[in-house]
């Protein structure tokens, strides 16, 4: 667990569905005191993978009386972090952090736009309900993969009416993201959290209304690419290491639990912090951050370690580590 984060005692104090594969936790911190947290704030939650401590972030999609809220999705797929908190009883002890916010939202605009994607959902409720409270004016577009796993679906349409609307892919109805910017006031703000495929349309789209960049916000799934993952190699010739990383962990991960110490943050590929020279690739490198720009990943000559990847084969680097 990265050390500049301050970790406190919790307890798991209720669970509920709100999908048939998304759970609801609320978690009561103990010994620490309860802090209010502004719209699009999230929480860091230790839990152990294959009995590796290991770390997760959670958007937080309300309270309760001195309790955090988050939700999470069940994904066999996912690198861990999902089994371990579905495992969790209702009592259950945690470590967790104080909420932090990476995605602020500022209050005061003529019009907003809030897009997310799947369980991307999450840092968005509290975004619509602060915006819906304080009578700002507001759109929630909301897509997800089939009607019958809508997380908070009930909830959602109760409290925002015909302000929510619903793409469902399977229904043959995909959100148009550059009409949906189209409606949207010249100086209002988009706030979208989803998977990488509908980001990369909407900075495209932004782009290409000309609009201030400024204005387009957003946070992104750590574990999203553009290929299934796969294990592969990394080589560091200079510490005459070889390590496999397996297709449902982060090379971030693999390197240290070979005692292989990378700095980092966000582990979400947004701050850069865990970048690392890569000398060669005989595959393909799926850039899954957000921190490096389109000239910088066509080089291919750093790699943000905590969410990116090499399509199978050998991935060749150097780190900053040097052992004692």
């Amino acid at each position: 667990m990265p050390d500049i984060l301050n970790w406190s005692d919790a307890r798991l104090v209720s669970t509920r569905y709100v999908a048939p594969d998304v759970r609801e936790f609320e978690i009561a911190p103990i010994g620490t005191e309860w802090k209010p947290f502004p719209p699009g704030s999230h929480i860091n939650i230790a839990v152990l993978i294959d009995d590796f401590p290991d770390h997760r972030s959670y958007s937080l999609t309300g309270s309760g009386d001195n309790t955090y809220k988050i939700a999470v999705r069940r994904s066999d797929k996912s690198r861990g972090g999902s089994r371990y908190m579905w495992s969790l009883e209702e009592g259950a002890r945690l470590k967790l952090t104080e909420p932090h916010n990476l995605f602020s939202l500022a209050f005061g605009k003529p019009d907003y736009l809030l897009v997310a994607g799947g369980i991307g959902i999450t840092p968005i409720i509290t975004m619509a309900e602060a915006l819906k409270r304080t009578g700002h004016k507001y759109r929630l577009a909301f897509a997800n993969r089939a009607r019958g796993n809508i997380p908070f679906h009930d909830e959602l349409a109760a409290a925002h009416g015909d302000k929510l609307d619903l793409y469902i892919s399977e229904e043959g109805r995909r959100i148009d993201i550059a009409q949906e910017i189209d409606t949207l006031a010249p100086d209002g703000q988009l706030y979208l959290c989803g998977p990488m495929g509908l980001l990369e349309d909407a900075k495209a789209a932004w782009k290409a209304s000309r609009r201030p960049i400024a204005n387009l916000r957003f946070e992104t799934f750590g574990t999203a690419g553009h290929h299934a993952p796969e294990p592969f190699v990394v080589k560091i010739p200079r510490l005459a290491q070889e390590i496999t990383v397996a297709a449902n962990e982060t090379m971030l991960h693999a390197l240290a639990k070979h005692g292989i110490d990378v700095m980092s943050d966000c582990e979400r590929g947004e701050c850069g912090l865990c970048a690392i020279d890569v000398l060669a690739c005989d595959s393909e490198i799926d850039h899954r951050d957000v921190f490096f720009n389109e000239d910088q990943r066509r080089a291919n000559d750093k790699i943000c370690a905590c969410v990116s990847r090499a399509i199978g084969g050998t991935l060749t680097v150097d780190t900053a580590y040097r052992p004692a």
